[in-house]
């Protein structure tokens, strides 16, 4: 443990572990030490001086970023030499700075402002014409004002600290200098955004948000990214029913400030004009619009009928509808239609990885894990690619604590960067390339083991054999790709188990078999669209689609209905690693409904009793009957993450290894949700591709 050191903060008597920095004590302390380059978990930059402290007995002010505390320090944050100097340095800012608050869109959120409110001069003893350069754009999402800089270089060590792509650098000196891409005149990065929202001014902004709005004119509603499974907070700033912006800068969720490019710029496809917000019934071989009333009982007689004589039934759900709409989804299918017959697409083999686990405790990984763990190894995933926050997170425990990093992937990735050792090896081969690592893993402390959709069925059982034979603690880390991915296999959204992995009663068809059976009458999709990339075989099947626009499933389909998207409603999903967080409606799009709701509704129709159809009521009967989730409510109701208990006992159901099949989505690829963000559309480096030559760093 640190030793604990005694000093005085503006006459009060502090303790801290000896050498951490003022400003992050002070804080903890509830004293606020000013700063403009001072960014918390990376590197130190003292470059604008606002931080300046008066320390007793040292000749000159200090940088309360720099410093640490030692024993007996007495330490004045807000002496009159200090004002002084701030008031100076804030003088010095704006000598070229542009005072075009009211058009600016950082007004109301500027830190410079703030500063200025509190410390600046009230007239400027520089009086000569300001130094000007005009706006540049350097992408769909980000522009650049040279005026405005401050040259904090926030954005610069974000990039190439936080995300390993070093977009950013300096250009020029004195006057001239500014902030410059590493390509010429435009970004190629990630196109994450997130250094409009470090930039402490309105030098960065962004490509949706320009001119729209003030803060203070929105409502801002944290709920779940809807892209990929791993489960970041998102605070959409709503105006008007309208997405305009998308952060997280209260670092409220398991994802801190951090968000990818979907996170941040991928929700205008709610805004899209392609949506559908009208009941689609097919009549002389066209959809054609119809009332709520027309088409509920239209699909309420058709699924009566097949029921009342028999006859085969389908229905694929969804990994991006919430946990509430797939426990329901399935027990509508299972108890109502009496079908087993369920299934969603698969992206990885949790099952398989439960029941390999089985009699273990402490086995599986969360995203909090990954910052910490002593020792990681990636198996079949080009992380940055695919799982952003995971990156993110074994990026940040390498800088931070030097974390040992092993990779087996089929092409070059980005955390090949800081490896200790980076194998290839092709889909389906990785164990050969992980035996060869097995004396440099067995001589960590710990182990935490992240693996994509290729290490499935025997190829898992072997891994999880291969780490309880290191003498070591291993944790595992199953990835998926959508943003309840989990969530849909923990409901029961699979012909061979239900909710909690409990096996089913009766096996039924699973979703390839669906989409081949010939003889199938009736198939209800809730949003997915399983026809992209296959046909059904059943010509004469009855085909109802939940969806948000008019897919290649949905223009199949005989009935199709407007849902809502995972921004408009309320709910919970299940991150990849099992924990679970809660979904808070955004805006709301005229003439859809939740698919809680179309299913309620349905049922209701149908005359059948399947309970109460409201969130929280079905999210009751979740805790009570799905093993591990009886999760704390405060944490989820107050926009945490709570764990879900794993399973711990065998999943007695046969493995489907060749059902699993991960769709490989880049940062700008969704599924075919993605085709319909204009934003992730329109960067340069959309689509992306996977397992490419990364610059080295």
């Amino acid at each position: 443990m640190s030793e604990i050191v005694t000093f005085t903060l503006n006459g009060q008597e502090i303790k801290a572990p000896k050498g951490d920095l003022l400003i992050e004590v002070a804080k903890r302390a509830g004293i606020e030490i000013p700063a403009f380059c001072y960014y918390e978990g990376f590197s130190l930059q003292a470059a604008c001086r606002m931080c300046l402290v008066e320390v007793e007995k040292m000749p000159k002010l200090q940088p309360g970023c720099t410093l640490p505390v030692g024993e007996g320090m007495v330490v004045h944050t807000e002496s009159p030499k200090v004002v002084e100097s701030r008031k100076s340095m804030l003088e010095f800012l704006l000598t070229n700075h542009p005072l075009d608050c009211p058009v600016c869109d950082k007004g109301g959120e500027c830190e410079l402002q703030d500063m200025t409110f509190r410390y600046g001069a009230g007239e400027s003893r520089f009086t000569e014409i300001k130094y000007h350069e005009n706006e540049k754009q350097w992408s769909p999402a980000v522009y650049y004002d040279p005026a405005r800089c401050i040259l904090c270089y926030r954005c610069v060590r974000v990039c190439d600290e936080g995300l390993g792509v070093g977009a950013l650098g300096l250009t020029y000196r004195g006057v001239h200098a500014e902030i410059t891409p590493s390509h010429g005149d435009h970004l190629q990065c990630d196109e994450c955004g997130w250094c409009i929202d470090v930039c402490p001014v309105g030098a960065l902004t962004s490509g949706t948000y320009r001119y729209k709005s003030r803060p203070w004119e929105m409502d801002h509603v944290g709920t779940i990214c809807t892209h990929c499974s791993n489960g970041c907070k998102t605070t959409l700033s709503v105006r008007n029913g309208e997405i305009i912006r998308a952060n997280n800068r209260d670092r409220s969720g398991i994802n801190g400030e951090f968000l990818c490019v979907k996170g941040r710029f991928g929700f205008d496809f709610v805004h899209h004009p392609e949506r559908l917000q009208s009941p689609l019934i097919r009549r002389d071989g066209q959809l054609v619009e119809a009332s709520w009333k027309e088409a509920l009982e239209t699909v309420a007689a058709k699924f009566a009928e097949v029921r009342a004589r028999g006859g085969k039934f389908g229905v694929i759900g969804s990994n991006r509808t919430t946990n509430e709409e797939n426990y329901f989804l399935q027990k509508f299918a299972r108890q109502g239609l009496g079908t087993a017959s369920i299934d969603h697409h698969r992206t990885g083999d949790v099952p398989t990885l439960l029941d390999a686990l089985s009699g273990k405790t402490g086995a599986l990984a969360t995203i909090g894990d990954l910052y910490t763990a002593k020792a990681a190894l990636v198996i079949g995933s080009d992380l940055a690619q695919q799982h952003p926050l995971i990156a993110y997170q074994l990026r940040a425990n390498f800088r931070h604590h030097q974390m040992p990093l092993y990779t087996v992937t089929r092409g070059p990735v980005r955390e090949d960067q800081y490896s200790k050792r980076a194998l290839r090896a092709e889909p389906g081969a990785e164990m050969e390339a992980v035996e060869t690592l097995r004396e440099d893993l067995a001589k960590h402390e710990s182990l935490t083991i992240v693996f994509g959709d290729s290490v499935k069925g025997d190829a898992l059982r072997r891994l999880v054999a291969f780490g309880d034979s290191l003498g070591t603690k291993v944790q595992y880390l199953c990835l998926v790709d959508y943003s309840n991915s989990r969530g849909a296999m923990d409901m029961g959204l699979l012909p061979e188990l239900g909710p909690g992995y409990h096996a089913a009663e009766s096996a039924g068809m699973n979703l390839d078999q669906m989409l081949d059976d010939a003889s199938l009458d009736a198939l209800w999709v809730v949003g997915a669209n399983p026809l992209e990339r296959r046909g059904l075989a059943s010509e004469a099947a009855f085909v109802v689609v939940q969806e948000l626009f008019l897919t290649e499933t949905a223009q199949r389909a005989d009935v199709v209905f407007p849902a809502a998207s995972a921004y408009e409603k309320s709910g919970t999903v299940t991150n990849t690693c099992g924990e679970v967080q809660r979904l808070k409606a955004g805006p709301r799009i005229m003439g859809t409904k939740p698919d809680l709701e179309i299913m309620g509704l349905l049922a209701k129709e149908m005359g059948l009793n399947l309970g109460i159809w409201t969130n929280d009521k079905v999210f009751e009967e979740i805790r009570r009957t799905v093993r591990g989730y009886n999760v704390a409510l405060p944490v989820v109701a107050t926009g945490g993450a709570a764990p879900t208990m794993p399973v711990n006992g065998r999943v007695l159901a046969p493995a489907s290894a060749e059902l699993i099949r991960s769709d490989g989505d880049t940062l700008f690829t969704s599924g075919s949700l993605g085709r319909y963000s204009k934003m992730l559309s329109s960067v340069m480096e959309a689509p992306g591709r996977l397992y490419e030559e990364k610059p080295a760093k």
